[in-house]
């Protein structure tokens, strides 16, 4: 009898090439939109402008006649970088490269965890709530308060900088001389071996799965009538406004992601299991599960630096306390995300077509 093995995956690397001019352009209209905003004085829908969620974003630091035409001018600045990169040059100078390669991760920085800010992981949490009630009148929110503008710069914010991210990696990978496609250079890092990154991502991927799990048990404590970390009455106050089903949601939303990122270095996570029918058996695409767990590895980063340099946080929270620790540990559960999604990337990423490599 013959057996049929499954060839090993090839990674797609020709769309490096694409992301340096795309993401000069998607900078540079956003740069204009912003420079109109400064010559006609509104359009700017951050910090103090945001009346839904400046309060929660480390933007509303900045005054607005300050932060609409530093945003134009940071930018256009960063599309003309973004443009400069497309181009396959020769490696610069020293110096010249590091403060361009400086510069984009800087505004990359920026775009991508500092203007999302927690609004992100909310919708992102209760996205399914939100359309699955939609047809039934619940929850009785207006959703034009809640898909505005401001909810619309930040996720254009953050494709943005997610193009940057690409082009700054792309153009250090071809002026290092390493393969722009999969970053492999002559001499490989044991680190980045499929066997070095299973044994560091179980590590991130441990964590990255616990600590969503403490917070979703003071939630779900909540939703139970068990004042966990709360006074009764605030318990009451919650469940007579309904937000205490709405903690429930966001709870059963990470303790799905929890499980989920267990995948990440179990077999499940590589082939679909017995019990999904037809799908039983397959490989699991590397990008259904890279692409939703870097979303909400940088989501849960940015809603942490904003909520955690809020002092009326540590005012709800009773500062440390049951309620707020779990949220404290939101910085290292993205971080340890991140991780854990970059070691399965690593072990999954097969043969590059344009190296060979792998």
């Amino acid at each position: 009898m013959t057996t049929i093995t499954a060839s090993p995956s090839r990674t797609d690397s020709r769309w490096p090439d694409r992301l340096a001019p795309l993401a000069a352009g998607w900078l540079g209209l956003w740069g204009v939109l912003a420079l109109i905003g400064t010559l006609t004085g509104a359009g700017y829908p951050f910090g103090p402008n945001d009346p839904h969620g400046g309060d929660v974003s480390l933007l509303r630091l900045v005054p607005v006649e300050v932060a609409t035409p530093l945003f134009a001018g940071v930018l256009l600045t960063a599309a003309v970088a973004a443009l400069a990169m497309s181009r396959p040059a020769a490696r610069p100078p020293g110096p010249l490269r590091a403060l361009l390669a400086g510069y984009g991760w800087a505004v990359a920085f920026v775009l991508v965890l500092v203007v999302p800010d927690v609004r992100v992981l909310i919708v992102l949490g209760y996205l399914p709530i939100l359309i699955g009630g939609a047809p039934f009148g619940w929850p009785p929110i207006d959703y034009s308060d809640v898909f505005n503008w401001a909810l619309f710069g930040r996720f254009a914010a953050l494709a943005g900088g997610l193009l940057l991210v690409g082009a700054v990696l792309t153009w250090q990978r071809r002026t290092a001389g390493a393969c722009v496609g999969c970053g492999r250079a002559e001499t490989g890092q044991r680190w980045t071996t499929p066997a070095g990154a299973s044994r560091w991502g179980r590590w991130a991927a441990g964590i990255a799965a616990a600590i969503p799990f403490t917070y979703a048990l003071t939630r779900f404590a909540w939703a139970a009538g068990i004042p966990l970390g709360i006074s009764r009455e605030f318990l009451t106050e919650m469940q007579d406004t309904g937000l205490v089903w709405a903690g429930f949601g966001l709870a059963a939303f990470a303790t799905v992601g929890a499980i989920l990122t267990l995948g990440l270095v179990q077999r499940w996570g590589e082939r679909f299991p017995r019990w999904m029918g037809g799908l039983a058996g397959r490989r699991v695409p590397v990008t259904l599960a890279v692409v939703p767990a870097t979303l909400v590895a940088i989501s849960v980063t940015a809603a942490s630096l904003g909520l955690l340099s809020n002092p009326k946080f540590w005012e709800l929270t009773g500062g440390l306390s049951i309620t707020g620790a779990p949220m404290l540990l939101w910085p290292v559960w993205g971080v340890a995300l991140g991780a854990a999604t970059y070691a399965y990337h690593l072990r999954r990423r097969g043969t590059c077509q344009r190296c060979d490599r792998g």
